[in-house]
């Protein structure tokens, strides 16, 4: 053995994935191991090869997750350097946001570490092992690099659970307010990062926002709206605009949302999209502009079958109900749906709604989530801009 410290041995078949790029390796192929939960271990190969350094879980299927290739050390101010590298990344995408992602995971060289900034302050995850075990040094970094006046870690996702981790959410550093007012654009919006979806708001549909505002008029339908990102995007150049969402906690911020805007004529109903589509299409209700959010319908593979019928089911009512020239924006954050069957989705429902239509734009994440290309998995978010003739 060419290593000191911890280390793990690993099949043919992981010396593979690690040579083709993707930094995820698998219980099945870690042959031997030395090492203690959260340790950054060398990865060896056949022939005593280094092949890399990782982090590693004694929990999680996903054993170890590469950080870096060759003989590449991680180092002390591996943490620092990283964020660093983020953080001047995100600075040249020059974001007209106060809200967005500073650190993606994998994309930024940090398996399992997410950092969002809203504001003067940062929100974070760490999903794994070895996130968790140096957030002391985590957070140094991320002091001395940005001076927040609070950290706060979101470390309440259930994936945490695979790895042995207790769900919980906790500041770090300095305080963190229930509410912070951010800035996207021309449009404010209140967030709590304390108890909002994913770490307050879906930064990732920040682009797409944009994007369908180019296209938007008359009359709009925003479903599965959570805070009214795309309603209060698309506001300002159309008649009126309905957002639903199930969730009444989310249709009061909404509101609130739309007032601290000055959008009297966005209205914000507490509502199951499914059952308003279906009454939309009775009543002859009909709209200019429609946008579709909704939560990931297939976290699994199990699920994909199921997630088909959903996506088809909206996709195809929101077509009978949009007049003709009118824009569908539909989304999808199921990984487990990917893009090629998304748009086989979207072309049945078209079928089925006798329908012509023509895609605008195919988009997906923002910039500021980077897409790995040879991480799959870091690919999933869809967002399809489409037009029915």
């Amino acid at each position: 053995m060419t290593t000191s410290g911890p280390f793990a041995v690993v099949s043919r078949r992981g010396e593979d994935r690690i040579r083709a790029g993707h930094p995820w390796i698998y219980r099945s192929d870690v042959v031997d191991v030395d090492a203690t939960a959260g340790d950054i271990v060398s990865v060896v190969g056949g022939h005593q090869r280094v092949m890399g350094e990782a982090f590693f879980s004694d929990q999680s299927q996903i054993t170890l997750r590469m950080v870096t290739t060759g003989e590449a050390r991680f180092g002390e101010r591996g943490w620092h350097d990283r964020i660093a590298a983020a953080s001047r990344f995100r600075d040249s995408l020059k974001i007209d946001a106060t809200a967005y992602r500073l650190v993606h995971a994998e994309a930024d060289g940090l398996p399992s570490l997410i950092v969002d900034r809203y504001e003067d302050w940062l929100v974070l995850q760490a999903l794994s092992q070895a996130t968790e075990r140096h957030l002391p040094a985590i957070v140094d970094a991320l002091v001395e690099l940005h001076a927040p006046k609070g950290i706060l870690a979101r470390n309440d996702p259930r994936v945490r659970t695979l790895e042995g981790l207790p769900q919980e959410v906790k500041v770090l550093h300095g305080d963190v307010p229930a509410s912070i007012e951010v800035r996207e654009g021309p449009v404010s919006y209140e967030v709590d990062p304390h108890h909002g979806q994913k770490t307050g708001l879906f930064l990732d549909q920040r682009e797409n926002r944009e994007a369908a505002a180019r296209y938007a008029r008359g009359k709009v339908l925003d479903g599965f709206s959570y805070t009214g990102g795309f309603a209060l995007y698309l506001a300002p150049q159309c008649e009126s605009v309905v957002a639903l969402d199930a969730s009444g906690d989310a249709v009061t911020r909404i509101a609130a949302n739309a007032e601290r805007n000055n959008l009297a004529h966005v209205t914000a109903r507490e509502a199951n999209v499914f059952d308003e589509l279906r009454y939309f299409e009775r009543d002859g209700t009909r709209f200019d502009t429609i946008v579709l959010d909704p939560p990931a319908f297939a976290k699994n593979k199990a699920s994909v079958e199921k997630a088909i019928a959903g996506y088809k089911d909206i996709n195809l009512r929101a077509l009978r109900i949009l007049n003709p020239g009118g824009v569908l924006v539909t989304c999808s954050c199921s990984y487990n749906v990917d893009e090629s069957l998304f748009l086989q989705v979207l072309a049945d429902a078209a079928a089925d709604a006798r329908a012509n239509v023509t895609i605008l734009e195919k988009r997906m994440q923002g910039r500021d989530h980077p897409v790995l290309l040879t991480v799959p998995e870091t690919y999933y978010l869809k967002c399809l801009i489409l037009r029915k003739r």
